[in-house]
């Protein structure tokens, strides 16, 4: 039965974990969705979980749900804010959203510290330091 539905491809959608800010204090992160594509996404649906180990402990986050609506071609929203003690375990987002009536879904995965100052680039359309997985 799974063999009978249509392959449909995620392109030009991706997922950023963005700095906002910094301060001696600590980094402010939020991680957003990035419609890259030239039109619009409709019912766009998000979860997010964390897991792995931490000080030796098998951990897990709650999912959480986040509906989003629909985001403009080259537009962004915000999911969630994240924080930086999780950023060493793996971080999963489950996409789905629709185009045409068509449905669409990607898993997008953050693995343990891969959110690192070294992997930062300037993430497009929002215009700010980031991890971005596409």
């Amino acid at each position: 039965m799974i063999k009978d539905l249509p392959e449909n491809n995620v392109e030009d959608v991706a997922i950023a974990v963005v700095l906002e800010s910094e301060s001696p204090e600590g980094k402010q992160w939020n991680v957003y969705l990035i419609n890259l594509k030239n039109e619009r996404i409709e019912t766009v649906l998000v979860s997010s979980k964390g897991y792995g180990l931490k000080d030796g402990e098998d951990v897990k986050t709650s999912i959480l749900r986040h509906s989003m609506g629909d985001i403009e071609a080259k537009g962004y929203a915000q999911i969630e804010a994240i924080d930086e003690q999780i950023f060493g375990l793996t971080n999963e987002y489950w996409l789905s959203y629709y185009i045409n009536g068509i449905i669409y879904d990607k898993k997008f995965i953050f693995l343990p510290e891969s959110i690192i100052d070294s992997n930062l680039i300037r993430v497009p359309v929002i215009n700010k330091p980031g991890v971005m997985i596409g």
